[in-house]
């Protein structure tokens, strides 16, 4: 679900300018993302220009430092760093055309990118990255994977002029250092993946203007603090031991696109203030203990394209027939395994836009709506192990269609139209054990109507039309 709003993608929009063809580039970012005429082509040489653009020596220094540190000790025969025929490094000089190091970038993060890789035996993050004092950038992938390390404290340092921090499966273990909150500028804090413990600092907070969080794939535990950040867009908090409730500060970040806060141990109910995120399109609170019941704000999420609440024992209740009333961007709906009984909203059927229905592993009774039938795009639908009865609605181009992502199995009382064509077309390794519907005429029992719909695997089906219920029910063997 993920994959739209994954802070990595962040990252890559950062570095794609690094793949330029077989002739090696050192490009420079402007404050503005557009690429500087700076250094705006191949590098023949490490002297320098004719105008006499130079590297801060003290800087230049710095850079062997780290780079000797990472395993990467042939940098230090390169004259001048920023002038140098190598990538993972950018550089902007002054108004005295002296360059200064804005950008450190190491790791194979794909086979499109040359940045620096790491000797994951033995390396470690220098202190003289405190030596780069318009650094920028910093950006480290697997590369303490076998050498294990706290995150440096002394990373808070580059609060002045530090944006982007990532730190991505690399490895680091112990608790995140609360002088990261020094880092006040920052838009983009990745620490996805290492081994990290502890809770989550409360000094993060002071980095208002942070538009990326990911801080999954850790160990973290404690509650989620009450951060408020304005501008932030993507808080990944996923895979993780944070307990207590989601806290209501959330709906104040406003500008929130995706909230993934599954698989950790949260509790209590939804806040309603999460009602208020207009511009939130992914929602995954998976696999936590929260309590229902569903709240009626969900279709106020009118950007919402995915929604992931499973393994969540929302239960015992109905979903709403009207709660996805309007939610016509809706392309991903996962409610399996949250005790919901009741019947399917018919409403469900009527979102032009769902391609995944995962509905599996609850208790919801009564038929499938014919509304499920309009559903064009969907391309995956698990309505499997609920007590659902009654003939099955799908036309034979919408089975077809799913294939083995139709599954519909451990429904005991479903069947389907000896005319329909579903009997060559529903996948037996997935839906097996349905029987063909054979319908019988309405006869009255007592007080309550009583309608005869149909006989499958020898058992009446029958359904008593009554003011409280309407629910399709066995009568007796034939």
């Amino acid at each position: 679900m993920a994959p739209i709003f994954s802070p990595l993608l962040l990252f890559l929009s950062f570095l794609c300018f690094f793949t330029l063809g077989a002739m090696p580039f050192t490009v420079i970012m402007s404050d503005s993302g557009v690429p500087s005429d700076l250094v705006d082509g191949p590098q023949n040489g490490f002297s320098m220009n004719k105008d006499g653009a130079r590297t801060d020596a003290r800087e230049q220094e710095a850079v062997y430092d780290i780079m000797r540190a990472t395993g990467n000790d042939w940098a230090t025969e390169i004259p001048d760093v920023c002038r140098g025929r190598w990538h993972g490094i950018e550089c902007k000089p002054d108004k005295d055309n002296v360059y200064h190091v804005v950008s450190l970038s190491f790791g194979a993060l794909s086979d499109d990118t040359a940045f620096p890789t790491c000797d994951p035996t033995r390396s470690h993050i220098s202190p003289s990255i405190t030596k780069l004092p318009y650094l920028r950038t910093l950006f480290f992938y697997r590369c303490l994977t076998y050498n294990p390390q706290p995150i440096p404290s002394f990373l808070g340092h580059l609060g002045p002029t530090l944006q982007t921090l990532v730190l991505r499966e690399n490895g680091h273990v112990g608790p995140i250092p609360i002088e990261l909150g020094n880092l006040t500028r920052l838009s983009v804090l990745d620490l996805h993946k290492n081994n990290l413990n502890g809770s989550i600092p409360v000094s993060l907070g002071r980095i208002t203007g942070l538009r990326s969080l990911d801080l999954s794939g850790n160990t973290l535990t404690g509650s989620i603090p009450n951060f408020t950040f304005p501008i932030l867009s993507i808080l990944d908090l996923n895979q993780n031991l944070l307990m207590g409730s989601i806290p209501s500060s959330i709906g104040a970040c406003h500008a929130l696109i995706k909230m993934d806060l599954g698989h950790n141990r949260l509790a209590g109910p939804l806040p309603d203030s999460v009602g208020g995120l207009k511009s939130l399109m992914l929602m995954d609170l998976s696999y936590n203990r929260l309590k229902g019941p569903l709240p009626m704000w969900i279709r106020s999420l009118i950007s919402l394209q995915t929604l992931i609440l499973k393994g969540n024992q929302m239960g015992p209740t109905p979903i709403p027939s009207d709660l996805f009333d309007g939610m016509k961007g809706l392309m991903t709906l996962i409610l399996s395994n949250m005790n919901l009984h009741g019947p399917l909203p018919a409403s469900l059927g009527r979102l032009p836009s769902l391609r995944v229905l995962h509905l599996d592993g609850n208790n919801f009774n009564g038929s499938i709506p014919a509304s499920f039938r309009e559903l064009k795009n969907v391309s995956e639908l698990r309505l499997n192990d609920n007590v659902l009865m009654g003939p099955i609605p799908f036309g034979r181009e919408m089975v077809w269609r799913m294939r083995r992502k139709l599954r519909l199995y451990n429904n005991s009382g479903l069947c389907y139209k000896s005319n329909s064509g579903l009997e060559d077309n529903l996948d037996s390794s997935f839906n097996s054990g349905f029987g063909t519907c054979e319908y019988i005429h309405i006869f009255t029992l007592r007080e309550d109507r009583v309608s005869l719909s149909y006989t499958m695997n020898n058992l009446i089906w029958y359904r008593i039309h009554h003011s409280r219920n309407s629910n399709l029910r066995p009568l007796t063997s034939k």
